[in-house]
This record gives C-alpha cells, sequence and structure tokens, in this order.
C-alpha cells in the first residue's frame, strides 16, 4: 500500500513539474528540489531490501542470530542508555540521550548500553527483546552521489543493530548495501534500471551485476543474507571464509534455516541542521556503542563513513566474489572450519587479554610451567631407530623421530607419504559413496537430531581418512624399520600384506564404531581404539592375520594403556597441527588461492608430516615389543 501511494505522488509530482501553467492558475508547480525529494522516496520503496536473519533455536543461541535490523529509537529517550564524555572516567552527560541531545557532538562522545561489550552473556539479547518488542524492523535509505563521479548514484540503505555479537564484539552496529544507477538524480533513477550492487561486510564489501545470478531479488527488491553475529552482508545462505581486514578476519555463517523480515523504510537526507528535527541523530559524530580498543570500540555512524561521502569510489572497490566453505570432509575443507575455530579461539584470548591481563599472565605461565614439567619427566637422548624391538623412553622416540627428517632416510619417508595421498583420497571417494547409500543416508538423518549423535558423526566421519593414512604410514614404516631396505619394496611388501591389514582395520574400525554408537559404550570405544593402536607393524613384522594382530596390539597396550594413548593422540595431533599451522599462513598469505588447490595443497602437507606420526608410533610399538614378550617367544622352563 505504501508503494503505491509513494508512487502515486511522485508521478503526480513529477507531471506537476513537466506540465506547462494553466492560464489563470494561481497554484505554482512543485519545484525541482520537492521532486527530488518525492523521487528519492519512491526510489526508496521500490528498491527496499528484504533482510534473511539466521534462525535462533532456544534463546541466547549463539549459533543463530539474536538481533535484527532496528531502528535508532530503540537507544533514544531510553533510561537504560547513556551518553558518556571521553575523559577521565568517562562521565556521563545525559541518561535517556535523545535526537537533540546526539546532534552536533564530536568524537569525544559515545553511547553506552547496559552490559558489558566483551563480556555480553544474554543481556543485549534480553535487552533488545524488550526494547524492540512491537517494533517492525527499519532500514534507513540515502540517495548519494558523488561530484567527481557524475554520471552515477547510489541509493544507500543503511541497518542499524543493537549490537555486534561476532569475533570483534562491540555494541551498535551499521552495515547495509548500495545500489548504484547510471544516472545523475534520483528523477532519472526512476526512468532507469540499476547497474549494479554492493554489498557491505566488515572493512570492504562485495559487489554483483544487477541481473547476476548470484543476486535474490522478489521483483525489485535485492534480497540481504545477514551473517549470524556479525551482520555483514551476503548474497547467498553459505559458510564464507574471511582472510582480511576487507573480508573479515574470520567466518561468516548465513547458512539457514533463516527468518525473513520486510523492514519499513526511513529516508535520510544528506545533512541536517536543526536539532529539533527528528533525525537529528544524523549529525552524531560519536560513538554508537561502549568505548574500547581496537576492533571492540563502538561504531560510528552512517555519515561518519565513507560510502556516504564517496559512494561511487567505495563501490569500485568491491570484491566481485567471496570465498563459500563447501560442505565436506577433506582435509581443507577441515583446516577452513579449524581455521574458523581458531580465529574465534584468539578473539576470545584477545579479549580475556583487553579486560582481565592479570588471568591471561597467569594462564600463559601455568600453560609454560606445565610444559616445562612435561619435558623434564622423560629422556631426551639419542638412540638408534634399529634394531626396531628395544627399549626407549618417550623424549628418544620423539628426538628420532625429528631427527629422521633431517638425514637422506627423509626421502624415504617423503616417499611413503606419497603413497599415503591417493590412498587418502580413495578412502574419501569411499567414505562419500558409503555415506550416499540410501540406507546409511536415512540412519544418519535419523540419528542427526540428537547433539551427541552428530557430535560423534562430526568426529568419527571425518577421523576415518586420517585414521587410514596413519595406518597405511605406519604398515610401511614398520617394513622399513624391521629390514633396511628401499622404499620401494617397503611398498611391495605392504601391498603383500593389503588383506590382513585391511581384514584388521574393518574389524578395528566396526568394533569400535558400534560401541560409540550406543553412546554408554564410547568409554570402552576409546579403550579400545587405543588398545588396536599396533595393528600395523603386527602385521608387517609379526606376520599375523587381523584378528592376531590385534589381539597382540591389545597385549602390548596392556598395562601401557595411558602411555599409549598419549603417543596416539600426540601424533594425531602432531598431524593436525602441522596442517593447521601450514594451512593458516596459506589462507592468510594466499588470500587468493581458489578453496580446491588449497585442499590439494593441504593433502599434500598432511601426506608429509604422516610418515613422521607414523614413525614415532612404530618405534613405540619397538619399545612396547622389548617390554612385552610375545607369546610364540620362548618361555623359560620352570625348575
Amino acid at each position: 500500500m505504501r508503494n503505491a501511494v509513494a508512487s502515486a505522488l511522485t508521478l503526480s509530482a513529477l507531471a506537476l513539474l513537466a506540465a506547462p501553467p494553466s492560464v489563470g492558475a494561481s497554484e505554482t508547480p512543485l519545484d525541482a528540489d520537492s521532486a527530488e525529494e518525492l523521487a528519492e522516496a519512491e526510489l526508496a520503496e521500490r528498491y527496499a531490501p528484504i533482510v534473511m536473519i539466521k534462525q535462533q533455536a532456544p534463546p541466547c543461541d549463539t549459533d543463530g542470530e539474536a538481533f535484527a535490523p532496528t531502528s535508532v529509537d530503540i537507544v533514544l529517550d531510553n533510561r537504560d542508555v547513556v551518553l558518556r564524555q571521553v575523559g577521565h572516567d568517562d562521565p556521563v552527560i545525559d541518561r535517556a540521550p535523545t535526537a537533540a541531545d546526539l546532534f552536533d557532538r564530536g568524537e569525544g562522545f559515545y553511547l553506552d548500553f547496559p552490559g558489558l561489550a566483551l563480556d555480553p552473556g544474554c543481556i543485549y539479547a534480553d535487552d533488545f527483546d524488550r526494547y524492540s518488542a512491537g517494533r517492525s524492523a527499519v532500514v534507513y535509505a540515502h540517495v548519494a552521489t558523488q561530484a567527481d563521479r557524475p554520471g552515477h548514484l547510489a541509493l544507500q540503505y543503511w541497518t542499524y543493530w543493537y549490537y555486534n555479537d561476532w569475533n570483534n564484539k562491540h555494541e551498535g552496529d551499521w552495515e547495509g548495501i548500495s545500489i548504484l544507477f547510471d544516472a545523475d538524480s534520483a528523477v532519472a533513477a526512476l526512468e532507469s534500471a540499476p547497474v549494479e550492487v554492493g554489498y557491505a561486510q566488515h572493512e570492504g564489501g562485495e559487489r554483483a551485476a544487477w541481473d547476476a545470478d548470484k543476486l535474490s531479488r522478489e521483483g525489485d527488491r535485492p534480497v540481504i543474507y545477514a551473517s549470524a553475529g556479525s551482520h555483514a552482508s551476503y548474497f547467498g545462505s553459505a559458510l564464507y571464509l574471511g582472510r582480511s581486514g576487507s573480508e573479515g578476519f574470520g567466518c561468516d555463517n548465513t547458512d539457514g534455516p533463516s527468518t525473513r523480515l520486510d523492514p519499513e523504510v526511513v529516508v535520510l537526507p544528506d545533512d541536517v541542521d536543526d536539532p529539533n528535527d527528528e533525525l537529528a541523530w544524523l549529525a552524531f559524530d560519536g560513538r554508537w556503542g561502549e568505548r574500547n580498543g581496537g576492533p571492540f570500540n563502538g561504531p560510528t555512524g552512517p555519515r561518519d563513513k565513507e560510502r556516504w561521502e564517496h559512494p561511487i569510489d567505495w563501490h569500485d572497490e568491491l570484491r566481485r566474489s567471496s570465498v563459500i566453505v563447501p560442505a565436506g570432509d577433506g582435509f581443507g575443507t577441515a583446516v577452513v572450519n579449524s581455521f574458523c575455530d581458531v580465529v574465534e579461539a584468539g578473539s576470545d584470548a584477545l579479549i580475556l587479554v583487553t579486560s582481565s591481563p592479570a588471568v591471561a599472565l597467569v594462564l600463559v605461565v601455568a600453560v609454560a610451567a606445565f610444559g616445562s614439567w612435561l619435558a623434564r619427566r622423560t629422556d631426551w637422548a639419542v638412540v638408534a631407530r634399529r634394531p626396531l624391538v628395544q627399549s626407549r623412553r618417550a623424549g628418544s622416540i620423539l628426538r628420532a623421530s625429528l631427527a629422521a627428517y633431517r638425514t637422506r632416510d627423509g626421502l624415504t619417508l617423503a616417499t611413503f607419504g606419497l603413497v599415503v595421498v591417493p590412498v587418502t583420497f580413495a578412502t574419501v571417494a569411499v567414505v562419500a559413496v558409503v555415506g550416499s547409500i540410501p540406507l546409511v543416508s536415512s540412519l544418519i538423518d535419523v540419528v542427526a537430531d540428537d547433539t551427541l549423535i552428530t557430535l560423534i558423526l562430526g568426529v568419527l566421519a571425518p577421523g576415518v581418512t586420517g585414521i587410514v593414512s596413519v595406518v597405511v604410514g605406519m604398515a610401511l614404516v614398520a617394513a622399513w624399520l624391521d629390514v633396511e631396505r628401499s622404499a620401494a619394496d617397503c611398498i611391495r611388501a605392504v601391498l603383500d600384506r593389503w588383506r590382513p591389514l585391511a581384514g584388521g582395520l574393518v574389524r578395528a574400525a566396526t568394533i569400535v564404531a558400534l560401541l560409540a554408537i550406543t553412546i554408554v559404550g564410547i568409554p570402552w570405544a576409546i579403550r579400545q581404539a587405543v588398545r588396536y593402536q599396533f595393528l600395523a607393524p603386527a602385521v608387517v613384522v609379526d606376520g599375523l592375520d587381523g584378528r592376531a594382530a590385534l589381539d597382540r596390539s591389545s597385549g602390548l597396550v596392556r598395562g601401557r594403556w595411558a602411555h599409549t594413548a598419549f603417543f596416539a593422540v600426540l601424533a594425531q595431533l602432531t598431524v593436525a597441527a602441522v596442517a593447521m599451522i601450514v594451512g593458516l599462513i596459506l589462507l592468510v598469505v594466499l588470500s587468493g588461492l581458489p578453496l580446491w588447490l588449497f585442499s590439494a595443497l593441504i593433502s599434500v602437507v598432511v601426506a608429509a608430516v604422516v610418515p613422521l606420526a607414523a614413525l614415532a608410533m612404530v618405534l613405540l610399538y619397538g619399545d612396547a615389543a622389548a617390554r612385552t614378550p610375545s607369546r610364540t617367544d620362548p618361555q623359560p622352563t620352570p625348575v
């Protein structure tokens, strides 16, 4: 209805402006400025965006979106909000500040909401629900031109959010999009179609042609997918990777299910010179939220953003695309997802340092002390890698494993890593095929609603490729350490034993998976997983079949379970840590690297590290074998 009324008024105004005055007419035709204002209102209504926000399950659910684009009125005339001036203890200037109170205030002032921006809890979400009750979502429209870029016009939509609950937590948040026209005025823009759109994202953004496939529209209304927490604007529902200030540093999630919002439109002028104007807050140059350091500072308002004064230049600097993280279990995707977690953890650490530096210092000292204590509990003496079966301390095993990469033996280990690459990809393919079987996929869909089951599947599924890689790597290293031979001979020796190796692996995986799926059997699943760690050398070195090799491995681990578990976890963490560190460096340094190439490089890095973890585990097997006589060894005759 409002669109129709605005259209009628605008068309009438344009008709009056264009029509010659009639003879004897006493009324003055509408002037150009008035016609332009009406045209701006019509533009703003015609292209008003639709905002999609990620659904929130329980209250204060951090995975969903707790906020919505709203009117600034929720923080004006609000007794819970104060206006402060930067200075000694940041004194309160006004409580429940009005638009007039904000008018013409400079950078030294800021709004302060209830709660602590760096420790939000549920306060901001609960307060927003109270303040916004009964209110509609709102977007602020502004028609902008740039004096040195004639022939272009930007129709901007600004969204105000009460709190930014992302890596850079802060009170208040201004986001938005821009629609670009090849026109000199709003009147001319009404007669033409947009050429491009620009979606603001952190310090930069992304652009698209008006007819681009990635731009979702309902008629003339573009659809914005607001990232949960950060409110950055995206073109679709997905997980987006950010590796710079322009993209944001972390991951933005717009993945569904989503809630559709149809905001009301409020048109903003270029400037306000009357403190009694209801839009007098536009002339506020201070901060729309609590004052903090760096990325945690409250934001400035629309008029202080680059795109307000230089809308065309801002648009020209936008990216053509964003990096979407595909769903999958590959090493590259796992590293990207871990990157999201690492950045979030880094943000939490920075918040801790900012808000509680003494606590952060105590934690650092405690971790360093524990690491030092752990290192002193073992012997780091140099030991030979052959013969395989001999006693070795944990520190010596780690030192011998690392030393192997610094000798000519490193080439042999690198060859083993190359063998692991196709094995890894083959395993990924098998897992994908098994997951696509209707019965299996239906079972996963049924149990995926259970949080604990989902967690188990999330750990086991990606872990299958890592387990197979380490087992194959251990088999190759065991063949090499048992009898000194070339890499090719080691590969042939393992191929000769592939049936018992595969049989033992399938049997072990089945037992562990069945125990884990029962939930109550998870502790036994972990116990058995550790007991089966020496499957590969038991098959290759001891020459046992799959079942006998698992029994042999269990016997070697008996009485040394915690020691073996520590080493197994350390080996897996080493592979993951190296892949993560290299992956993070590649993500940040080579920000333009396609994700498929990034995944391939990470797979190669992981494959290169797998033999290191395998070597440590095989040397641990040799230590366990030296301390635990085989049942086939001659037993002393009783006297």
